[in-house]
Formats: C-alpha cells, structure tokens, sequence
C-alpha cells in the first residue's frame, strides 16, 4: 500500500472571514482542528501546514504541527500544496482544506485507497444532503457525477437545477497522484474556476478527470463566522456519543 503525505494549505487573509484559520473552536484554533483530524489517517505518513503568514505558522508550532512557509504569489490551495510537494517525496499527496475542522483520519484514508490506481490524477469527497432547502446557498460548492463516479461539474448555484430529492455536497479535500499535483500549477486557469472561484474546474476544464467517492460525513466548513457555532454543536454530540 503505497502511503501518502498531507499537505493543510493555510492563508490568513479571507474575503468573507479574514483570519479564520486561528479563530477558536472549543478552545482550539480552526488549523489545529484540521491538523488532529488528518493526523487520525492510518495511511498518511506525514501532516504538513503550509502558509503565507507568520502568525499561521507560529500557532502550528505551538501545537507541534509541522509548518512551511510558502510564496504569497499562489492564486489556490492546490498551487501551495503543488510547492509543498516538490521537496516530499511520497508518491499520493492529500490536500485537505484548512477550513474542514471535522474532518476525520477515515475520510483522507479513502482518498488514499482509490489512488493506488495510478490511472486516477485526482480524487476528492462527496456527501448527499437530502434537505434541498440548502441548494441554493453558495457557500455549499454542489457537484454532479457521472455513472462512474467522475466528477462532471462543480458550481456555487442549483446542481442539479430543481432537484427534487437530494444533491451531492463537495467536501474540500482533495487527493492527487504526485506527478499530476506538479503539473497543476502549470494547467491554464479556465473561465469557469475564475467565474465560480473553484480551482478544480481547472482539471476538468483542461481535460482531466476527477474521481468522486461519497462518504457519510458531516458536512460543514467553515465560511462565515456563524459557521463557527454549527461546528461547536457537532463537536460537542461527539464528545457525549
């Protein structure tokens, strides 16, 4: 089994909520939360915080997280982690959003399982929300697949328009063969990830394909600070379960 290295790519500055990463959640900074649940995966040989901001860093070290400064220049996460991997030399690389403060060892350990096919470049998780109520936020990036599971398209507005049962929720986690993560820098950015502000309508825009695994997870990033209670709540169930 081949193993990976994770890789938190973390930026201080945010449009809707500007220092997110160090804001507290229990107690514990946002990053750290996101540390310990990818520090869980049995198949990660190595967690990685990589950030553009001193006070980012600083924060890690203080909860022995290992953390690399990186080029303010960078336009997306996957760019960042792309830096990070030129000098590691595990062939499966995990790029976990540093917004997913409940994300779990089990989840990045799928992510590890699907790409010992090497024929799969990328990988990433959804999760089906029954309540179609939430379709229409765009904090919540919907995807659709085929009968394959390959993605077909993300996007912030209705997908699919109107549906009438459920729809499938990204989670920002992301799982890349090594060599295609080095070449992702390279892809040329695309209409639709400037118009929807999703880096990975680069892949597909470009004519690579991603593989979709769907998981029962908890489906709450952080984007706002009310986002913040939701998480506390679910953090709190699991500590009395």
């Amino acid at each position: 089994m081949t193993r990976a290295a994770a890789v938190i790519p973390v930026r201080y500055d945010s449009s809707r909520f500007p220092g997110k990463a160090l804001a507290s959640i229990l107690g514990k900074p946002m990053i750290q939360w996101v540390y310990e649940g990818a520090k869980q995966a049995r198949l990660v040989d190595r967690v990685i915080i990589a950030t553009d901001d001193s006070r980012i860093r600083e924060a890690a070290k203080g909860f022995g997280a290992a953390a690399v400064m990186t080029s303010r220049d960078h336009g997306s996460g996957t760019e960042r982690a792309a830096e990070i991997a030129q000098n590691i030399d595990n062939n499966i690389i995990i790029n976990i959003q540093g917004d997913e403060p409940l994300i779990s060892g089990r989840l990045v350990d799928a992510l590890v399982e699907v790409l010992q096919d090497k024929s799969v470049p990328m990988a990433s998780l959804m999760t089906r929300v029954d309540d179609t109520a939430f379709i229409d936020d765009p904090n919540m990036v919907k995807v659709a697949v085929d009968m394959d599971g390959y993605a077909l398209y993300f996007s912030r507005s209705p997908l699919p328009y109107r549906a009438p049962d459920f729809f499938y929720l990204h989670v920002g986690i992301y799982g890349f063969q090594r060599d295609f993560l080095l070449r992702f820098p390279d892809l040329r950015p695309s209409r639709l990830e400037r118009t929807e502000k999703l880096e990975q309508l680069r892949v597909l825009e470009n004519g690579f394909r991603i593989r979709m695994i769907e998981v029962p997870h908890p489906a709450l990033s952080v984007d706002a600070p009310q986002d913040i209670i939701k998480v506390e709540e679910i953090l709190k169930k699991k500590t009395h379960e």
